[in-house]
């Protein structure tokens, strides 16, 4: 039985190698899944001439369990599904077991996000740029300040926050409203910061409009001499970066993106709800907040670890 399967991998392997022009890595990792295939069914006493759906199902949940990454278990799978098709095609088997099988679900990737430190570190850069910063550069300066101080206190997506119109600046209240996907608007509330952020800003434009009517006449919070008639998503993404080095922290881990993330993370670590974070992001269905949840679920361990009589109890010595 052994015996014979390994000649029908073999004959696999040949048909693969002629047929197809696999390479001979290629070859080699196809004889890696089989043969691992091939040593799972010899423990259950079956060669793969006999081996049902379930036989095969056991051995993918062997996969996972032992810690296999997805992308690994996604490339055996596919061995063991081609194998399968081969024998079926060539008369050696009356159907195909593998047909039945799923793919491994792929986990969904955690955000990427900063600590509060980062943040801060990067918001204090901001803001000692834009204090010492001369004529000429003070809007540019005060403009990021107002952009990060936005997309933190917000969470805004970077085309939500670059959109932003310029009577903004004429409302001067604590909250914003935001114009989202489907065009539907949310309330967010604005930090104090921000809201200082804002209207310094506001008042380097207004210097700057004086010798450029263009920016006073934009109806854009972030005008600028772009087809879009507001700041590049590209300028911004790059400008962050520089800030990010000049803050001392890698440029890799800052994006506006990262940002909203880090909002996000920052409320739920502190004792935010999920569906209120859900409100503020814009998302339609919590679902889509749900990949917050590793967040979530470590504040509700350290809450239980601290706060239940039962645990503080199991922390006492003996």
């Amino acid at each position: 039985m052994a015996a014979l399967d390994g000649a029908h991998i073999e004959a696999f392997l040949e048909m693969l190698s002629a047929e197809r022009g696999a390479s001979a890595n290629t070859l080699l990792a196809y004889r890696r899944d089989l043969e691992d295939l091939r040593t799972f069914l010899k423990g259950r006493g079956i060669g793969m001439l006999e081996a049902s759906p379930a036989d095969l199902s056991a051995y993918m949940t062997r996969l996972a369990g032992e810690g296999l990454k997805t992308s690994s278990q996604a490339r055996k799978l596919s061995s063991l599904r081609q194998f399968s098709k081969f024998l079926y095609a060539e008369g050696l088997r009356a159907d195909d077991p593998s047909g039945v099988l799923d793919a491994p679900k792929k986990g969904r990737p955690l955000p990427k996000t900063i600590g509060v430190d980062q943040v801060t570190r990067l918001l204090d850069q901001a803001v000692r740029e834009a204090e010492t910063a001369e004529p000429g550069e003070r809007l540019k300066r005060f403009r990021m300040l107002a952009l990060v101080e936005l997309l933190y206190a917000t969470g805004m997506r970077v085309s939500e926050l670059l959109t932003l119109p310029a009577r903004v600046l004429g409302e001067e209240g604590r909250f914003l409203v935001i114009r989202g996907k489907g065009a539907k608007e949310r309330l967010v509330p604005l930090s104090h910061t921000a809201i200082a952020a804002l209207r310094r800003y506001g008042e380097a434009l207004a210097i700057a409009a004086e010798a450029d009517p263009r920016l006073k006449d934009s109806p854009k919070l972030f005008p600028a001499a772009s087809k879009e008639g507001h700041v590049p998503r590209q300028v911004f993404s790059r400008d962050l970066k520089d800030l990010a080095i000049r803050a001392g922290l890698p440029p890799s881990m800052l994006s506006p993106h990262v940002l909203r993330h880090a909002f996000a993370s920052h409320l739920l670590q502190n004792g935010a709800d999920l569906r209120a974070v859900q409100e503020l992001l814009g998302h339609s269905d919590i679902s889509t907040t749900q990949i917050y949840t590793h967040v979530l679920e470590e504040r509700l361990q350290q809450l239980v670890q601290n706060h239940h009589p039962l645990a503080k109890q199991a922390k006492k010595p003996d």
